[in-house]
């Protein structure tokens, strides 16, 4: 997606109409640095607000992620590319955050081991050992429970036995035994218990 093409074209728009950032941002209920980010090619309109951004500027979402007024002629074919480029967006963002999960589990693994390690060696009172513990326990499952909600919403798990892809609740991530990320759980198409693998495509 070209972020600097559709500035370009927000911009042009926004002007044809006569407004100005000031203005659009109003009528949208956000700031003009946000428009100005969005017309410098620095970001997107959020979706909460992209279909009335659409109506204000007179054109279309297909319009807005194509940088251009799409003519009737290869309406279809530029729906199917952004369509087709927004699914492979989606799949680098979640190698992105599946990449961070094992930052995240990694790190958490270390503050929790640490203070264990210290507890065990130094020559400290008891209570200063339970202390020292329960400061590496508490942000190490914090840090424990975030991996955990990267892995579920990151990509799909596929079911061995229908092949169903799906995102599976965090509650059903938790319960699950595991190995790496492949889980046991239930597939709410088929109704089977099978051994499921983390995909990043549907």
């Amino acid at each position: 997606m070209e972020l600097l093409k559709i500035g370009q074209f927000i911009s042009e728009r926004r002007k044809s109409l006569g407004l100005t950032q000031l203005k659009l941002a109003e009528k949208l209920n956000v700031t003009d640095r946000a428009v100005s980010k969005w017309e410098r090619g620095k970001s997107l309109p959020d979706s909460s607000i992209m279909l009335e951004l659409c109506d204000l500027l007179k054109i279309t979402v297909n319009d807005l992620l194509s940088g251009e007024v799409v003519t009737v002629d290869n309406y279809s074919k530029e729906l199917e590319n952004k369509i087709i480029e927004m699914v492979k967006q989606k799949e680098e963002s979640d190698k992105r955050l599946l990449t961070l999960e094992w930052i995240v589990g990694g790190l958490s693994l270390i503050i929790l081991f640490v203070p264990i390690f210290f507890a065990a060696f130094l020559p400290i009172a008891d209570w200063l050992r339970v202390v020292l513990i329960f400061s590496g326990f508490i942000p190490a499952m914090v840090g424990f429970h975030f991996a955990m909600k990267i892995e579920q919403t990151a990509g799909y798990y596929e079911c061995a036995a229908c092949h169903h892809k799906y995102v599976p609740t965090i509650k059903a991530v938790y319960a699950a035994p595991h190995m790496g990320r492949t889980r046991y759980m239930r597939c709410p198409e088929c109704n089977k218990k099978t051994w499921q693998k983390k995909v990043l495509n549907k």
